[in-house]
């Protein structure tokens, strides 16, 4: 026994030693991979902070030549940004509820065998992904049909659903949890909501997770929802409202009619404005992204081994 664990030992110090190379290599490749995509979100930090003046003179840079906050000042003076943020957060908290108890429960019966009308239901998704009514039908139907122009639903509610999510969650929860499992529960006396609710929910949150963190990404960063169905400001997104911000700082120093215009616009700083905005719009998700971190790789490649 003795000698055996010692060949043990002395077999897996040269497997270590043996891939050290490799891993060192793979560990230079990964921090160099690193550096390519953190530089680009370093540098539309600093130069949100970079005044206009430096910013002409000495170009893009990941540390401020000078450093100044006029961008943001701008951005926060133009109006109500923090009713956008309300409306932007609270859409994509209620969205991402909803979408995914939505998808969740259509793509549970379509996962089980036994489900009688199981190819009926999948088909009718997945048809809506090759044809679709158009614009002006969509159109017609929230704002003569639903009603839901100019109200805080508009911000979420025409895009709940998403086929390609439901697929995944369906593939999901076929590959993770067998159907001996569900029969078990049924046979203690269990229904399908209390399945659903005890055992599919809880045995499928990598996959959940890995949807609603796709939910929350386009809910975030819509900005056609509210430029189609929103006319009240009040009820503006912080990504449209970030957009008309810009719209109108462009059209102020394209000006060339008033000479006050003209002098105004010289003073307004457009160029870190663009980054400063895309601070505002990407911060909140950066802090939320490594909570759901964990779910995330599992999530995706276990929902998408089969079809």
């Amino acid at each position: 026994m003795l000698k055996q664990n010692v060949m043990k030992k002395r077999k897996s110090r040269d497997v270590l030693a043996s891939s050290t190379p490799e891993n060192i290599v793979l560990n230079i490749f990964f921090i160099l991979l690193t550096i390519v995509f953190l530089y680009p979100v370093l540098v539309v930090f600093g130069v949100s902070f970079t005044s206009s003046s430096a910013l002409t003179e000495y170009g893009y840079a990941m540390i401020p030549k000078e450093f100044s906050l006029e961008a943001y000042k701008l951005a926060v003076q133009s109006g109500d940004i923090v009713r956008a943020y309300i409306n932007t957060i609270g859409a994509t908290v209620i969205g991402t509820f909803l979408g995914v108890s939505i998808m969740l429960l259509y793509a549970y019966p379509l996962s089980r065998k036994n489900f009688k009308h199981r190819k009926f239901y999948s088909f009718y998704a997945y048809f809506t992904t090759i044809f679709g009514g158009g614009m002006v039908p969509w159109y017609i139907i929230c704002t003569q049909l639903l009603h839901i122009n100019n109200t805080f639903w508009a911000l979420f509610l025409p895009s709940l659903v998403s086929v390609w999510n439901i697929i995944v969650l369906r593939t999901f929860i076929t590959t993770n949890i067998p159907d001996e499992l569900l029969e078990a529960a049924r046979i203690d006396g269990c229904g399908e909501f209390r399945i659903f609710v005890s055992m599919v929910i809880p045995l499928s949150k990598a996959g959940t997770a890995t949807i609603a963190l796709f939910t929350a990404l386009a809910f975030w960063n819509d900005y056609y929802l509210p430029m189609m169905l929103i006319t009240d400001p009040k009820y503006y997104n912080l990504q449209y409202y970030l957009q008309l911000i810009f719209l109108n700082i462009e059209a102020l120093t394209k000006n060339t009619n008033l000479s006050a215009a003209n002098a105004q616009a010289m003073k307004i700083p457009a160029e870190t404005t663009r980054f400063a905005m895309c601070v505002l719009t990407m911060g909140p998700i950066l802090f939320v992204y490594p909570f759901f971190q964990k779910y995330f790789v599992k999530g995706l490649t276990i929902g998408s081994v089969k079809g």
